[in-house]
């Protein structure tokens, strides 16, 4: 029988998703428009990719700062709600000004920059510290599904991105930045309330202050995170296309990118069944490796319909990765480390997608020295960190320690 507190938990998750749904829609939609608002301020084409790889670096180093600040705040009731709500709204203003500044001309240039980098500092906050929620308030094993639940819209957004693309392209700017603000804002306000009625609901026994240090396990995750991240980065941005053109043309490319979305929304609620009973760690080294096998099945593919199974396969293994990542992470609330450890595996996220952009602006899978590199790096990350988390996962059991 549900509880009062389970469906107050439950709540938090869906929630959670439409925060990163919104969130995750929003970056898409300035990735869209980016190249067109720097030519409107005089930004040369070639700079663009320099802009969004100093996104990327301040993000791996403000999700784990706004983590290690949803530590302290989120003791007392109440605070986090209006640290994630006030960080919204400026964040909020700085991405609906975007298209309004750059619209003014040349002489906008610095203030468009200033802008982005508000607006990139200031989101990190909605990231790691709503996921705090989940490792403050939680029974312990409904976290995976939670997990599960919260990185479902992310998911989503994947998903839908090649569409978007399509139907906003032609379109001003503003329009779309001002709704995705408003929509990102309002989702973002509803947070303090909900804080404070899971708080009520479920009645923790007790708030873990944060943690002075990181234990081994916890750094291993971090590390792991940054090789399965950087595989997925160099295997869906840069390799995934050129695998689909050997059998399709590029009209159809945004009807075959969102199988790996597919696989990785439909994969993580059974896998999130495993993570409950087996841990996280074991989770993620198994869905590594068999992440590897389907990347390997999408090189060797002869025919469209096995890439199709394969990219399925390979999406199905990241989503199981991530939701165990997640679920790993705030299962180290016993240090009070949740939001830190949360930030960390975002800011993993965040240095993978920069070293992928780098591999990009230059032009490292057009060197016949590098290709082969950039083709097989995915299966090497991906197998390499799965079978070291497997190692400690079962060296962890061998000793009777619970995994996480």
């Amino acid at each position: 029988m549900t509880t009062k507190a389970d469906r107050a938990v439950n709540r938090t998750g869906v929630y959670l998703a439409a925060l990163q749904l919104v969130f995750t829609l929003g970056w898409t939609t300035y990735l869209i428009y980016l190249p067109k608002l720097c030519a409107d301020v005089g930004i040369a084409p070639s700079t663009v990719i320099l802009i969004l790889m100093m996104d990327q670096a301040i993000f791996t180093m403000t999700d784990t700062a706004m983590g290690m600040a949803a530590d302290r705040i989120s003791i007392l009731v109440g605070r986090l709600g209006l640290f994630v709500g006030v960080l919204a709204a400026i964040s909020c203003a700085a991405f609906v000004a975007l298209p309004y500044v750059a619209g003014t001309g040349p002489g906008a240039r610095v203030w468009l920059i200033v802008l982005i980098v508000v607006w990139a500092v200031t989101s990190s906050a909605l990231r790691a510290p709503p996921l705090t929620l989940l490792g403050r308030y939680r029974a312990q094993p409904s976290v995976p599904f939670l997990a599960a639940l919260a990185m479902l819209g992310y998911g989503i957004a994947g998903a839908v991105s090649p569409y978007l693309g399509v139907v906003l392209r032609d379109h001003d700017a503003r329009l779309p930045f001002v709704l995705s603000g408003a929509v990102l804002l309002l989702t973002a306000l509803a947070f303090s309330g909900i804080e404070r009625r899971i708080a009520e609901e479920v009645q923790p026994e007790r708030l873990a202050p944060p943690a002075k240090r990181l234990g081994a396990v916890p750094m291993f995750l971090i590390g792991s995170m940054v090789l399965l991240s950087l595989g997925y980065q160099l295997h869906f941005n840069i390799n995934s296309a050129p695998f689909y053109l050997r059998f399709a043309k590029a009209n159809e490319l945004q009807w075959l990118m969102p199988v790996f979305w597919i696989g990785f929304n439909i994969a993580m609620f059974p896998a999130s069944i495993v993570v409950k009973h087996r841990g996280g760690l074991i989770v993620m080294g198994a869905a590594g490796l068999l992440g590897a096998f389907a990347i390997i099945a999408a090189e060797i593919a002869g025919s469209l319909n096995v890439l199709i199974v394969a990219q399925f396969m390979a999406g199905a293994a990241w989503g199981c990765m991530l939701m165990s990542a997640v679920s790993a992470a705030l299962a180290i609330g016993e240090t009070g480390a949740e939001g830190k450890v949360t930030g960390l595996v975002f800011s993993a996220l965040a240095l993978a997608t920069f070293a992928r952009m780098a591999a990009v602006a230059g032009g490292l899978q057009k060197l016949p020295d590098y290709a082969p590199l950039v083709h097989w790096a995915p299966v090497a990350c991906w197998s390499v960190a799965g079978a070291g988390l497997l190692v400690i996962a079962a060296s962890r059991l061998h000793r009777g320690v619970r995994t996480v």
